[in-house]
């Protein structure tokens, strides 16, 4: 049974509900205002985390230099990682190709 329909058949026997029927009593009231203050909290704490965002996210010690004669575009100057890069382009692959028996290889598996 729902509410309204204790409430409706206590009306309709003529006896009166108690008081505390329909009402919140102090607990919700407990409730309420800890929730109020979490919310509170919580939009204080995203306020001073958004304080600290900056205006804007670009790189300003980054200055990027545009070449002024096609042969200045053409000529590369070294980057940092260079060295790596061609260390990793001259290491032998990492998953080798199957072996054949001519190329000195092991044996391949014999036909069942």
């Amino acid at each position: 049974m729902t509410m309204q329909t204790v409430v409706l058949d206590l009306l309709a026997a003529g006896e009166q509900p108690p008081e505390d029927v329909g009402k919140s009593g102090p607990l919700g009231l407990l409730l309420t205002v800890l929730l109020l203050i979490a919310v509170a909290l919580l939009v204080r704490s995203m306020t001073t985390h958004l304080k600290r965002i900056p205006a804007s996210f670009d790189r300003v010690d980054e200055v990027s230099e545009v070449p002024d004669t096609p042969a200045e575009l053409m000529e590369r100057r070294p980057q940092p990682g260079d060295g790596l890069l061609d260390t990793l382009r001259r290491a032998p692959l990492a998953i080798e190709p199957p072996r054949r028996p001519d190329d000195g290889g092991p044996e391949a598996p014999a036909a069942r």
